[in-house]
Formats: C-alpha cells, structure tokens, sequence
C-alpha cells in the first residue's frame, strides 16, 4: 500500500444531515426539533448545569476556603535535581525550564533543600529554604535571589 492509496475505510465516515431543507429531507420543516417548547426556538434551550428548577449540584455541594488571586504560587524544585548540571553552571529558571527540569515557571523558583548536592553551582532562583542555602554552598556554590 502506498500513501496515495490510503482511504478512510468503509462506514467510518456519513455525510451530515442537512436540516430544514424540505419536507422530503425527512428531516425537514422543524428539522428535528419536534412541535413547540423552549428546545424548538431559536437561541432556546437551558445553561449550562440547569437542573428543570432542582437545585443544582454546584449549589448542593458544600464550599471549602478561597482562592488568594494576590498570592504567588511558586514552583519547587530540590537540591538533589541539580546534579544533573556541571560544575560551573550558572542554572537561572529559563535554563531549568529549558532542560525539561521544570514544566512552567509560575511565579518564581523556589529551591528546597531535598537530597545531596556534588557539583558547584551558581543556583539563581526567587527564594530559598535554609537547608538549600546551606547545602549549595557547602558544595563550593553560591545561591542568588533574583
């Protein structure tokens, strides 16, 4: 088989139904959407989560805490991941993310003292915890907040 004899295969693909075009459509004059009532209108129907009057869920359910849209939600990461880098490197929160080591940078880096550091490293992140400080620079590195 070639490229240009690839084909969708059989009953995997039916045409649309062309509404409203016709009593002989078999789907014309209401187009499907019976005599009367809120769902034959136009623009008619019910929003989203709408339960016929019932109380809807998202009201049922009991509400827990808050959302803070001032706070700064930062993203960790631990000693022992910055092995990975040689001695010497300067590792700022664009190259960690570069790496593959962190997925997004939120509002900053913050780096947590997990694990064993080898290598001698200017670590440059937003915060850091005092295990993390302390670990770097027994390593012969240096951690700077940016």
């Amino acid at each position: 088989m070639k490229l240009h004899e690839l084909r969708a295969a059989e009953g995997s693909t039916k045409n649309r139904k062309r509404r409203g075009r016709g009593t002989a459509t078999g789907q014309g004059k209401t187009g499907g959407r019976g005599m009367n009532g809120q769902k034959s209108r136009s623009g008619g129907g019910v929003r989203l989560g709408f339960e016929g009057g019932q109380m809807p869920l998202y009201r049922r359910l009991p509400k827990r805490g808050f959302t803070n849209i001032f706070g700064t939600e930062y993203t960790t990461i631990n000693v022992k991941d910055l092995n990975r880098f040689e001695a010497g490197t300067v590792v700022t929160p664009e190259l960690l993310e570069e790496t593959g080591l962190v997925k997004q940078v939120k509002d900053g880096i913050k780096v947590l003292g997990d694990g064993a550091l080898e290598n001698s490293l200017t670590v440059k992140a937003s915060k850091f915890t005092k295990s993390a400080v302390e670990k770097i620079e027994a390593a012969g590195g240096k951690a700077e907040v940016i």
